[in-house]
């Protein structure tokens, strides 16, 4: 009998423990819209960015490893078609790769025959078409990997402005309740703000990485394709 009161009052207890424990349960997205209207209008701006974020980082980083793919076999068919004479059949073999390499040594191959400094110079011009290709919006992260914290902290500044607001129009008697949404403001548009930094931040540096291989290697085939055009006949 005894142990049956012990049951009956441990499942009592329980019972009022529970709720407690389900009002202290705070899932991201109460946390994200409990700032108030300027938390949320913070949170919005940020979600915003992060979204611009992840869609430039995904569609440059497609870009990008789609000008990557290149052939080693290419400049020995380029130079072979070359060295026999066959201009137009090294013209269709850059057509038909279609990638930042192949463009510039079509615009070489279309040269033949103009001075080597003349020809330097075409590719050179095209070339800097090519890598306005690939960096094209990637600024735009980097400007989003600094905005984002400093809107971020932007909404820090205007949730404590909120608190000491109440706190100062209750003469210092202001409740918990009504300090805690200016204090929720600040937190989460930090937390936010950062996070989307770190992202863009991380997205915008992997992305100049990625540039830079292809950038090199388009600056070694010029290389070769000048020197291919140096060798005696």
């Amino acid at each position: 009998m005894t142990h049956l009161l012990m049951l009956g009052m441990l499942a009592q207890n329980t019972k009022e423990i529970d709720p407690e424990a389900e009002e202290k349960t705070l899932s991201i997205i109460d946390l994200l819209l409990s700032g108030g209207t300027g938390g949320v209008v913070i949170i919005a701006i940020l979600f915003v960015l992060l979204f611009v974020a992840v869609y430039i980082y995904f569609e440059r980083i497609f870009a990008i490893k789609a000008a990557s793919k290149y052939d080693e076999s290419f400049m020995h068919q380029i130079r072979d078609n070359v060295a026999s004479g066959k201009i137009e059949a090294a013209k269709i073999l850059c057509a038909q790769t279609n990638n930042p390499v192949a463009r510039l040594t079509e615009k070489g191959i279309s040269r033949i025959g103009n001075p080597l400094e003349d020809i330097n110079k075409a590719i050179e011009n095209a070339g800097r078409l090519e890598v306005y290709k690939l960096e094209k919006n990637v600024s735009i992260l980097a400007t989003v990997a600094g905005a984002a914290p400093m809107i971020g902290f932007l909404g820090t500044v205007i949730g404590m402005i909120l608190a000491f607001h109440n706190l100062a129009s209750s003469s210092g008697s202001a409740d918990m309740g009504s300090l805690a949404e200016g204090i929720y403001t600040a937190m989460t548009t930090t937390v936010a703000g950062l996070v989307v930094g770190i992202v863009a931040y991380i997205g915008y540096n992997h992305l100049v990485v990625r540039t830079d291989k292809v950038i090199h290697q388009m600056e070694a085939t010029t290389v070769d394709f000048l020197d291919l055009l140096n060798e005696p006949a």
